[in-house]
C-alpha cells in the first residue's frame, strides 16, 4: 500500500508542473517595469526620482570626462570627486526604485495566479 504522503507529493508536483507550464514567461522587461512605476499611486515621486537620477548620471559623466581631460592633480581632484559622488548617488536613486518594481512584479504574479485559480478547469 503506497504511503498517503508520497501520493500527495506526486499530485502536488504534477499540479505545480502544470501551473508552471501554463504561467509561461510573460514578465515585462526592465524598462516596462520602470515605466509602470510612473502610473502607480506614487508615480509623481517615481518620476521625480527618475529625472533626478538621469540628471545626476549625465552630470557625473560630464564631470568624469573633465576629470580624464585634467592636466594637473588639483583639476583632476576638482572634477573627479564630484563625478564619483554624482555617479554613486545616481546609482543609489536607481536602486531605491527596485523594491517598488519587485512589489509590482509580485502583485502581478499573484493576480495571475488568482485568475488561474478562478478560471474553470478545462480538461
Amino acid at each position: 500500500m503506497p504511503r498517503p504522503d508520497a501520493a500527495l507529493d506526486e499530485a502536488i508536483t504534477a499540479e505545480e508542473r502544470d501551473l508552471l507550464r501554463r504561467i509561461g514567461d510573460d514578465d515585462p522587461g526592465h524598462i516596462d517595469q520602470a515605466l509602470s512605476l510612473l502610473g502607480s499611486r506614487s508615480g509623481w515621486a517615481s518620476s521625480v526620482l527618475l529625472v533626478t537620477q538621469a540628471v545626476m548620471f549625465l552630470a557625473g559623466l560630464w564631470s568624469g570626462w573633465r576629470f580624464f581631460e585634467a592636466q594637473d592633480m588639483l583639476t583632476a581632484l576638482h572634477w573627479g570627486l564630484p563625478s564619483a559622488v554624482l555617479l554613486i548617488m545616481a546609482l543609489m536613486l536607481k536602486l531605491a526604485l527596485w523594491p517598488a518594481m519587485q512589489t509590482h512584479r509580485l502583485l502581478r504574479a499573484l493576480k495571475r495566479l488568482e485568475l488561474m485559480i478562478i478560471q474553470p478547469r478545462v480538461d
